[in-house]
């Protein structure tokens, strides 16, 4: 697991841009070095509702990018809870045991991306067994 605080990165003019008069800027989250080799799984936008939690799972092949959109949450990964707020990523790698808590008193925007090595994209639920997919 890696966390990536938005706020600790400087945004840098993207590579296509006059570095003295950038269109846009970028913070790079993570780079091809960060993640495992594979193929791109889905692109979910997802929302969490006040009050409301994920079901604790893992990923038998597949490694999770969450870019966190708005709000703040709890991820718990591995038994041990990390804050993160909007601009915050964190990448779960497979087999790690993760579940997101809404923390705050509005509906929480984030983005997934699954990247997975091909052996089946296994998803199982804590206590239980579920169908591929996340």
């Amino acid at each position: 697991m890696d966390i990536i605080r938005g706020d600790d990165i400087p945004f840098t003019p993207a590579s296509h841009e006059d570095p003295q008069d950038p269109g846009v800027l970028k913070r790079v989250l993570a780079t091809k070095n960060d993640l495992i080799v594979g193929h791109v799984q889905m692109v979910n936008w997802s929302r969490l509702p006040v009050g409301k939690a994920f079901r604790s799972h893992y990923h038998e092949d597949m490694q999770e990018v969450f870019v966190i959109v708005n709000g703040a949450v709890g991820m718990e990964v591995d038994g041990t809870t990390h804050e993160l707020t909007g601009g915050d990523a964190i990448l779960i790698d497979p087999h790690e045991v993760h579940a997101m808590t809404n923390n705050c008193d509005q509906d929480v925007n984030y983005l997934v991306f699954g990247i997975s090595t091909g052996g089946g994209g296994k998803t199982v639920v804590c206590g239980h067994e579920s169908g591929a997919g996340t």
